[in-house]
């Protein structure tokens, strides 16, 4: 039980970013997050590919912890998650540890703040490449390879060329990625 304590006040230090809020793009967040986990694609994520994902994350866990809860969610017969079962995952962790009490008005700015949060690691309102750099690095992702392609996805958003994206060119650059054009 004091485990479990320890971890839901060493969660609740961390940034609230990765707490999914608005039940329009958790789905997506999510399947998002599954196929980053799914190293393989083989469309399951084992216990060992969640071992690895969140160690990347820097919310390192002892496996043999892990592996009670996470078997719970895995169906019968099956190798790992499925996305349902890795959805199910997330609901009830949300639950356990933030009480499943959101505490935001579900306004797309807020949504978008909590994810502009997430690479804003200093807080000082923008992105810098490294920042990205940082994230992408932490996601596993080919992109956080080469500084200069960072500072080019950088400069793609950037549209007060400051070399830095804020919170209106972070919005606008998502909601031209969220909004299907017509």
């Amino acid at each position: 039980m004091e485990i479990i304590s320890n971890e839901k006040k060493k969660l609740s230090r961390q940034s609230s970013s990765f707490r999914l809020r608005s039940p329009s793009l958790n789905t997506l967040r999510l399947q998002r997050i599954f196929d980053l986990f799914d190293k393989n694609n083989d469309g399951f994520i084992t216990v060992e590919e969640l071992s690895q994902a969140l160690s990347r994350l820097g919310l390192n866990a002892d496996i043999s912890e892990l592996k009670p809860t996470i078997e719970s969610f895995i169906k019968q017969d099956e190798t790992g998650l499925r996305f349902d079962g890795f959805e199910a995952l997330h609901k009830t962790l949300d639950e356990s540890f933030f009480g499943g009490d959101l505490e935001c008005d579900g306004s797309p700015d807020s949504d978008l703040e909590e994810a502009f949060n997430v690479f804003d690691e200093d807080g000082d309102g923008f992105i810098s490449p490294l920042e990205l750099q940082k994230v992408l690095k932490k996601l596993g992702l080919p992109e956080a390879g080469e500084i200069e392609h960072v500072e080019k996805m950088i400069v793609s958003v950037d549209s007060n060329h400051d070399g830095r994206v804020d919170f209106f060119e972070f919005k606008n650059m998502m909601q031209t990625v969220l909004v299907p054009s017509s």
